[in-house]
């Protein structure tokens, strides 16, 4: 097997210190996606030719979606990753489950949190429960890319053995060189993502409430679903049948469920703006 060319930078996980309070890498890339998309969805939001009269929420209340959606990611993704990928470690050393800054949060449990804290605030602020969930999806890859990148910080979720002339030899894994899977996954979950969803709202599809959702949905689960082949999978996962991992699995309920909505959201007929007898999408 070749040499690592490219050797792990290893950088400490926590950032700075507020007094004895230490404050990590990991804690700030949540902070981070969640601030970076307030903002972007306030732009979003306060871009009339986006909408096209769709209704939505006032900017103003998107500081109350942030709340909803911080603790739901937070406490779904912990929550997560004890049922899905943890159950026996869990149970074992139940105190850690109230530890999530040390690392070890689901995706799609925190998608649940979410979906959770995004049916809240659509019923409190009397908005189109699809809406809020496409401005979500806009800008959810940004958070989605920090945390990936926080992944390789803390030396965790990294990939299969490798000799592909970047692989990396992770001090806290063995001394085998691996696939930097947390690089490709941040390059694929969360830039690509961004971009194709960023094109999309582009084009107009959040004058469509669910389009977004949709795209996001399935982009997320066939990225994922490639990252997986270049991820190493958790120890006590390995007995799936047929080469799967959790991830993988996981994800295609999520793939079925965008490539319904898309269909739904498409075929539906767009109402028609006042004054334009026509209907339809133009």
């Amino acid at each position: 097997m070749a040499i690592a060319l490219i050797p792990y930078p290893v950088i400490d996980p926590v950032a700075f210190y507020v007094g004895p309070f230490p404050i990590r890498w990991y804690a700030l890339s949540y902070i981070g996606g969640l601030g970076l998309g307030w903002l972007y969805a306030w732009a979003l939001l306060r871009t009339d030719r986006l909408w096209n009269g769709t209704p939505r929420p006032r900017p103003q209340s998107i500081a109350d979606l942030v709340l909803y959606l911080a603790l739901g990611v937070v406490v779904g993704g912990r929550l997560g990753q004890v049922i899905f990928y943890q159950p026996e470690y869990f149970a074992a050393h139940p105190i850690e489950v109230f530890e999530p800054w040390l690392g070890g949060m689901s995706f799609h449990g925190g998608l649940i949190g979410a979906a959770l804290a995004i049916w809240y605030f659509a019923l409190e602020s009397q908005t189109p429960l699809l809406t809020v969930a496409d401005i979500c999806a806009a800008t959810a890859p940004i958070g989605i890319f920090l945390v990936r990148i926080a992944n390789f910080v803390n030396e965790e979720q990294w990939g299969r053995p490798s000799d592909v002339p970047w692989a990396m030899i992770f001090p806290d894994a063995d001394n085998q060189p691996r696939h930097p899977s947390q690089l490709y996954e941040a390059g694929l979950e969360g830039l690509l993502l961004l971009l194709a969803v960023a094109l999309f709202v582009r084009g107009g599809a959040l004058k469509r409430p669910g389009v977004v959702t949709g795209v996001f949905c399935v982009g997320y689960a066939v990225t994922r679903i490639i990252s997986e082949f270049f991820r190493q999978p958790d120890p006590q996962l390995e007995q799936l049948s047929y080469g799967l991992t959790m991830g993988m699995v996981l994800s295609v309920p999520l793939l079925l469920a965008g490539a319904a909505l898309l269909l739904y959201t498409l075929r539906s007929r767009a109402k028609p703006v006042p004054g334009d007898k026509r209907g339809g999408l133009q």
